[in-house]
């Protein structure tokens, strides 16, 4: 047998690949949906395609059917979901109001989604698997798309919230490329035993989803997105605390 012969290329894995497909379908569908003024329905499919991306990676390293291509594949499927979707949404239904603006607070956030993604690609290896650098962009999308649904559900228009809306996408891009951290939730184990609080707690989220599924959803996307920025402050001044403590000691 030849040691020296190349390793065999591994193919494309069809089951977590569907889950991507089924994610890019619904940030596509988004865009058409608010293009055509169904802007509730748009907010809906980013949120469902939230749900399709968080489960092809799981898929994957459950079955053991990680690969190269489904990683490219998965990137460039955040892209039009969490990227252009979002943007495009709450462009069509509010910051078009604010002409130049409006576009350029878009813009922006559409560049942070790409830059987010290209690096978080490039860091794969040498990051801390517990934590993100930035804004993951699902979250960032969930926030914007969570304001349009959450307008359109208490009956306010998009020209009403142009300038929340306008703060909110921009802030959303700035923190997608911050160095700020986040918890990833990877370090989760969903396949060992879990304490049964656990199972009553995911019951009762789901109850209080369904009570308001707008209002919820874009609050527990708000705290995420809060919570980046209070701990990494916590974080750098417990570290000066302890820098202090040392030069007295000294």
């Amino acid at each position: 047998m030849n040691q020296n012969r190349p390793a065999q290329r591994r193919g494309i894995y069809l089951l977590p690949n569907l889950f991507t497909t089924a994610a890019l379908f619904s940030g596509f569908y988004a865009i058409i949906a608010a293009m055509n003024g169904r802007f509730e329905s748009a907010a809906v499919a980013i949120f469902i395609a939230m749900v399709l991306d968080g489960l092809d990676g799981r898929v994957a390293r459950l079955t053991n059917t990680q690969s190269e291509f489904g990683a490219e594949y998965d990137s460039l499927s955040d892209m039009v979901s969490f990227g252009l979707a979002p943007a495009l949404t709450i462009y069509a239904w509010s910051l078009n109001s604010l002409g130049k603006l409006g576009w350029l607070a878009a813009f922006v956030y559409t560049a942070g989604a790409a830059l987010r993604l290209a690096r978080f690609n490039t860091q794969m290896a040498v990051v801390d698997k517990r934590f993100f650098q930035g804004l993951p962009s699902p979250a960032a999308a969930a926030i914007v798309a969570g304001v349009v649904w959450m307008g359109n559900d208490l009956g306010l228009s998009g020209e009403a919230l142009r300038w929340p809306a306008f703060a909110v996408t921009l802030i959303a891009g700035v923190l997608m490329v911050s160095n700020v951290r986040y918890y990833s939730f990877k370090d989760l184990d969903i396949k060992g035993h879990v304490p049964f609080m656990s199972m009553l707690v995911m019951v009762l989220i789901f109850v209080l989803i369904s009570l308001d599924p707008p209002q919820v959803l874009f609050g527990t996307f708000v705290i995420y997105a809060l919570s980046g920025p209070a701990v990494t402050g916590w974080m750098l001044l417990r570290r000066y605390r302890q820098k202090r403590f040392a030069e007295r000691r000294d």
